[in-house]
């Protein structure tokens, strides 16, 4: 047996493991990601194809985007795959995980079992489903990543499967009694205009359907799959029965496609089926247990939690019992939440197992908050403050729980790090800007250059945020310090229209209404200026940005009083748009 030691063990690979695995490791943890799939990305890479949906909701709620780690691997999707490749998509994935600093990845690679001491995992056991080794991670913190709970079941932690009853929570859509019932999977299929009339022969084990059977299932774009094709979590188990229901997910798709093929009125002719995932996507199985249950009343009232360090909008999307095996009722009910609400930390540990955290869809919430919670967006940004978490907790020495008492330095690293948390604000006792002068060239009305510090880096409602500029007049924002200072990082965060959809997708009409490449709102082309008492000691020139967030680190620190930032191109749009600035010492 292999032995490995490191400081923090995430298992599960999908967005949450990844945000969380690359957030501690950029946070100075060494870290080790398990995945025992041949890639990461979970159900948003090329195994799944599923949506990065999130609080924004398919552009309905304005500037609600996930950013941080999330925002960052979709630009760069936008940057390097114009064409929606999944094969480009997947190399994304494995480079921001295989290729970052104090991070190893470990792919194909299943845990096993886990080591306790007085409940405290102390190691996991994992087999390389490949290469046939078997490895003992050690380390000083964990992470269940796994979609399933795999590593808390493991470890005996507290976890809940299915509906609360009505009285549990005191949620008005929850059933009257509890069960055990939990929504299904889905396997998603993606066809193609050959652009000449195909055949298809349906195979003797796929299922029959009439259009009554789907009436209540639209099927009228037929380049793509449909969620609705949903099995499970009813009379066969989401883990348990997962092969028979992939089975029957496969006689259900290929069913649809005949009736879509076959029979009159869907304009399929020309179309064949390109591609037909073989690995369900899970929405929902067993839910951890933190200090704090996250209900349903908390997401319809938009909760404001003091401990709060990631958000989540997606409407209780709550899907009908045996999915596609239900005829009778619609595949799901979307309960409209009127604003965002946040997450606290509280619900990202165990609350019987001291050094495990919680990370994706099996955070600790009830089976209503769960309906919008269990969304890559809003599981991105989870991972993303739970590697944060992870990281000042093991620099300080302290658990999870113990950590707690450090939010707000949680907090504000997550919003250094481009996250956003809803009613808090960045106010960094460290960032050298927030004492500066600010000035500017010129500024559109509304848009003062003031707003580059005022801790909020979006437009949140009626709040712009931003400073704006048209860019034909090479614009530039200065930052006056009262005295010299040695600077070593500028940070700077520029728009990248959060109303806007940049999520990898098999769905055209999904594609169709998203910029093709890199948001033509981001700034392009930059130079910053480090000034002495006027006089220009260094300069700092940026060209072919594609990124929302800019870490601009000096090779060595430079004294100055004054930092001028000149915004030279963007990627389409006329004006620049910059909201923040921040100034570090060394």
């Amino acid at each position: 047996m292999k032995e490995l030691s490191y400081e923090l063990v995430i298992v599960g690979g999908g967005l949450s493991g990844m945000c969380a695995a690359i957030a501690a490791a950029r946070g100075g943890v060494k870290t080790a990601l398990i995945h025992n799939r041949p890639m990461p990305g979970g159900n948003a890479g090329s195994e799944i194809r599923m949506h990065i949906c999130g609080a924004d909701h398919h552009m309905s709620r304005p500037d609600a985007r996930e950013t941080g780690i999330v925002e960052e691997i979709l630009l760069e999707h936008k940057h390097r795959n114009p064409g929606n490749s999944y094969a480009v998509f997947d190399s994304i994935l494995w480079e921001k995980t295989a290729f970052q600093p104090n991070l190893d990845l470990y792919l194909n690679t299943h845990m096993n079992g886990v080591e306790l001491v007085d409940g405290h995992i102390s190691a996991v056991i994992a087999v390389g489903l490949a290469n046939e080794t078997a490895y003992r991670f050690q380390a000083v913190q964990f992470v269940d990543a796994t979609g399933d709970g795999s590593l808390g079941v493991a470890a005996g932690a507290d976890y809940v499967v299915g509906r609360e009853s009505i009285s549990t929570y005191g949620e008005a859509h929850a059933p009257e009694q509890a069960d055990h019932c939990t929504m299904g999977n889905s396997l998603m299929f993606k066809a193609r205009d050959m652009g000449r009339p195909i055949p298809f022969v349906k195979p003797f084990w796929a299922n029959t359907y009439t259009e009554e059977q789907l009436r209540l299932r639209d099927h009228d774009s037929i380049t793509s799959g449909y969620w609705w094709v949903e099995l499970g979590g009813g009379g066969q188990d989401t883990i348990h029965d997962a092969e028979a229901i992939r089975d029957d997910l496969l006689q259900a798709i290929y069913g649809v496609w005949d009736h879509i093929k076959n029979s009159e009125g869907h304009g399929a002719e020309n179309y064949d089926l390109e591609w037909v995932g073989f690995l369900p996507g899970k929405r929902e199985s067993r839910r951890m247990l933190g200090d704090y249950v996250l209900t349903g009343n908390d997401c319809i009232s938009g909760a404001r939690f003091p401990d709060a360090v990631a958000y989540g909008g997606w409407p209780m999307d709550v899907h009908t019992v045996e999915g596609f095996r239900n005829e009778s009722d619609a595949p799901t009910v979307y309960i409209h939440l009127d604003d965002v609400y946040t997450i606290p930390y509280r619900c990202l540990y165990s609350r019987n197992i001291d050094n495990l955290y919680l990370a994706g869809r099996i955070i600790s919430c009830s089976h209503m908050a769960f309906a919008s919670s269990r969304v890559m967006g809003t599981c991105a940004v989870v991972g993303q403050a739970v590697g944060t978490a992870a990281a000042i907790a093991i620099r300080k020495g302290k658990l999870p729980r113990q950590a707690g008492d450090d939010i707000a330095e949680i907090q504000q690293q997550l919003l250094r790090d481009d996250c956003y948390i809803p009613g808090i604000a960045g106010s960094d006792p460290l960032d050298l800007a927030k004492t500066a002068k600010i000035t500017s060239s010129s500024h559109l009305n509304a848009f003062p250059p003031s707003s580059v510090v005022n801790g909020i880096s979006r437009t949140v409602k009626e709040g712009a945020n931003c400073w704006r500029q048209a860019v034909a007049e090479q614009p530039w924002l200065q930052l006056e310090l009262e005295s010299e200072k040695d600077i070593k990082e500028v940070y700077l965060t520029f728009d990248s229209n959060l109303s806007r959809e940049i999520t990898i997708s098999i769905n055209d009409e999904v594609l169709a209404r998203q910029s093709e490449r890199t948001p033509p709102e981001l700034v392009k082309d930059y130079r910053l200026d480090f000034l002495s008492d006027g006089n220009v000691v260094c300069t700092q020139s940026v060209a072919e940005n594609h990124q929302r967030h800019n870490v601009i680190s000096l090779e060595n620190p430079v004294s100055c009083n004054q930092v001028r930032l000149t915004i030279l191109a963007t990627h389409g749009l006329e004006q620049a748009i910059v909201y923040e600035v921040r100034l570090y010492g060394c």
